[in-house]
């Protein structure tokens, strides 16, 4: 794992994995897209949490809720009156902070733990040493007008959450799909919150996309269905994702620390080059959001157990992803630098090498023809648009064949074909490993079942 995380960034905007947002006017203040191989990793991503929550599973069904919804929804989930941080501001340079923030920091500094735990009005600005305002609540929502006039009768709000739209629509979802408890309503989608201070790359920004699930239960199971969920949260970082397990942390956060419909919480934090900090989280939700929309609606959303005709609000245990924060797990973990051997006995030269797992590795196959000639390359060209029907393939003739394995490895290319002249004579080409570097020899007719089973 990589511990500076602006080798990572470095490497995003070089390769095309993320470039900074609105950069040819000067960027916008932690505003990041996505470029092609960013595109692809986040889109196996997606692809993979779906199959694994979703998928898989019959107790799973999917939605896509509106970002815009009516102003009532926040106000029933209390976002509108509780969704907010403690912000104060520089009185000599007027910048902005969070003030947990400010105090987190603070007790990173040595001694600070041994004396009394100091209040934010004790803490000077970071960046100038002046004296900081009181603090004042900051609501994070994005508000934004529907129709003409923009006046308080057309206030509308960006999604800060995708839960909401799942919990509104519990009623529709059970009565369509005639499930009964247990089951879940997962989705991906975009989420907007005006925070203070974003920042460390794409770890927190104002607009973020998650995955995540409501799991509907009956309240008498909710200990062994929480600890069930946080069983395949751990399959799935270890099978899917594949990281170094040593790298999380499972927080659980004690009473009073929770959130106050939260009967249990579990943070899994993650250790980041610039340290340890919330990946993404379970909760215990009791009834709350259902008790609520159904106060605030008056619509009815209580469920019918079938076989004991007891009418009750469901309980809920929702797992939520961020889904940029796994992909800036993925490129930590994936990042390696190592000797590699050149074409020179005994030498050896660095390489940057990102080891995605290969079903998550953005291009999936390059195809490198040994010489632009025309008699090496139409041909290569054939076996990529070949290849392309079941593969994520880059096809690359530019510069030496090791300077172009070095730029395959350093966007995590997990196999690399190459054409050469013998190829024209015994229809083979040559498939590198990237991470062992080993290199076979295999037929073209054969190449499509050798590479499927490499990904089976």
């Amino acid at each position: 794992m990589v511990k500076d995380i602006e080798k990572i960034v470095s490497l995003c905007k070089r390769r095309g994995f993320i470039f900074p947002g609105s950069e040819i006017y000067g960027g916008l203040a932690n505003s990041w897209d996505y470029g092609p191989l960013g595109h692809l990793l986040k889109q196996n991503i997606k692809k993979e949490w779906w199959k694994f929550w979703v998928q898989e599973r019959a107790d799973m069904v999917p939605m896509d809720a509106a970002i815009i919804m009516n102003p009532k929804v926040w106000e029933a989930s209390g976002h509108l009156q509780n969704f907010s941080d403690e912000l104060v501001e520089c009185k000599k340079c007027h910048h902005r902070f969070r003030s947990d923030h400010l105090l987190e920091a603070e007790s990173l500094r040595p001694e600070y733990d041994k004396g009394n735990p100091k209040t934010i009005s004790e803490v000077k600005c970071p960046d100038c040493d002046g004296a900081l305002t009181d603090p004042k609540h900051f609501n994070l929502m994005f508000k934004t007008f529907l129709g003409t006039n923009e006046d308080s009768a057309t206030t509308a709000y960006l999604r800060p959450e995708t839960a909401a739209g799942m919990f509104v629509n519990f009623k529709n979802i059970q009565t369509a799909t005639r499930r009964r408890l247990p089951f879940g309503i997962a989705q991906i989608g975009k989420c907007f919150r005006n925070e203070i201070t974003p920042g460390n790359f794409i770890f927190r920004t104002r607009e973020f996309e998650i995955g995540e699930f409501e799991y509907f239960i009956n309240p008498k199971d909710w200990e062994q269905t929480f600890e069930m969920w946080l069983s395949e949260i751990k399959r799935w970082w270890q099978d899917i994702m594949q990281i170094d397990m040593d790298n999380l942390v499972w927080h659980e956060i004690e009473d009073g620390e929770r959130a106050h419909y939260s009967k249990r919480t579990v943070d899994i934090e993650y250790k980041y080059p610039f340290g340890v900090k919330e990946l993404h989280g379970i909760a215990y939700r009791t009834d709350f959001d259902l008790t609520r929309h159904q106060q605030v609606s008056g619509a009815d959303l209580q469920y019918l157990d079938p076989e004991t005709n007891e009418k009750f609000l469901p309980h809920v245990i929702e797992p939520t992803f961020g889904i940029d924060r796994m992909l800036l797990v993925s490129l930590l973990e994936a990042y390696s630098e190592e000797e590699a051997p050149t074409s020179e006995a005994g030498e050896t030269e660095a390489r940057v090498v990102m080891k995605f797992p290969k079903h998550l590795a953005p291009i999936q196959v390059a195809v490198l023809p040994l010489s632009k000639k025309e008699e090496l390359s139409s041909v290569a060209k054939e076996v990529a648009n070949d290849l392309r029907k079941y593969f994520s393939v880059d096809y690359d003739e530019t510069q030496s064949i090791g300077k172009r394995y070095r730029r395959q490895d350093e966007v995590g290319t997990p196999y690399c074909v190459t054409f050469d002249f013998e190829s024209l004579e015994d229809k083979k080409v040559t498939v590198r490993d990237r991470d062992t570097m080993a290199q076979d020899r295999v037929e073209i007719s054969a190449l499509k079942d050798y590479l499927q089973s490499k990904y089976a």
